[in-house]
């Protein structure tokens, strides 16, 4: 699933002026600009790298202890040191009907000391729906998520671009229903945001020319590092795909499967996907997703933020 800021962090460069006196004379000028190292994007969490954790999974893969997505900030800080979440609304949806369950959550987060940046919300209808009342419902579908992401001072919420049709019309599709979803996201104050997620969106090619079509400034991407398969399931070209879509991120997921005993990715070229996030001028939030099995939850996100703050 962006995975998965609008926190726009941290400045570039700061200014100091330098006045030397020697011997009573009069100060010699030695103004000098110093400019700062380029700021380190901040490291976010991804709900889905706790998916069994909270019972998200296959049966043989359930904890016998099914943890409280209300926890979920308590975990990110105190076991991985991390104050950024990205949620996942799939933990949520059993209470997002109940009356509170905003204020309540937001207060479980405020006390756990911990930012909500962004929802990604799965399973509210097709984008792309053939029919126009399809998309007049997925954009009405969202509608509790946006509620819930501005009570919880989020900056976006993360749908997924997938229709019917040729890929000429799902991306026309896609528009309209990005679109319509988007004037119901901009009373909240919030951006929508396309993660490549399957079908024609793992083509960073094709997203490209969805997110021109709907040319809206609050209307982005949410690249993630290992979601351009094919068809058969191939990985094709997470650098160059990432490059295509970056220019348009309001968030980064940094997915992650294996890591050897340098603890590098041993799939993705995190090196150069990290090099191609930084060059495009992107200063968000990095979301940490492991996806991996050989490690557990736990040691997957641990390796994967190592890894994040040696490149970034």
């Amino acid at each position: 699933m962006d995975r998965r800021d609008a926190l726009g962090i941290l400045g570039l460069a700061s200014l100091g002026g330098l006045v030397s006196h020697a011997l009573g004379q009069s100060a010699a000028p030695a103004a000098a600009t110093v400019t700062a190292p380029p700021a380190k994007n901040p490291i976010s969490l991804a709900q889905w790298s706790l998916h069994r954790r909270f019972g998200l999974c296959k049966p043989e893969e359930r904890p016998s202890v099914v943890a409280d997505p209300m926890d979920f900030g308590k975990f990110a800080r105190e076991e991985f040191g991390i104050t950024r979440l990205e949620l996942v609304n799939s933990f949520y949806r059993p209470r997002i009907a109940e009356k509170g369950f905003a204020t309540a959550l937001r207060k479980r987060f405020d006390d756990d000391g911990v930012q909500s940046l962004l929802i990604m919300c799965d399973g509210e209808g097709l984008c792309g729906s053939a029919e126009e009342s399809a998309r007049k419902e997925f954009a009405a579908n969202h509608e509790k998520w946006l509620e819930l992401a501005k009570a919880l001072g989020c900056h976006s919420i993360r749908v997924n671009a997938i229709g019917e049709g040729t890929a000429d019309e799902q991306a026309k599709r896609c528009a309209d229903g990005l679109v319509k979803l988007l004037a119901r996201a901009k009373p909240y104050g919030l951006h929508v945001i396309v993660e490549n997620h399957g079908g024609l969106s793992s083509d960073g090619s094709w997203v490209v020319g969805v997110i021109k079509a709907v040319n809206d400034p609050a209307c982005g991407t949410l690249p993630d590092f290992g979601n351009w398969r094919d068809g058969s399931g191939t990985l094709v070209d997470p650098v160059r795909n990432v490059g295509l879509v970056v220019p348009f991120a309001k968030g980064v997921s940094a997915k992650s499967y294996d890591f050897d005993d340098k603890g590098n990715e041993t799939l993705l070229d995190y090196p150069k996907l990290i090099e191609v996030v930084k060059k495009s001028g992107y200063t968000g939030a990095i979301g940490i997703e492991y996806e991996g099995k050989r490690l557990s939850e736990p040691d997957g996100i641990r390796a994967t933020k190592a890894l994040l703050e040696r490149l970034i």
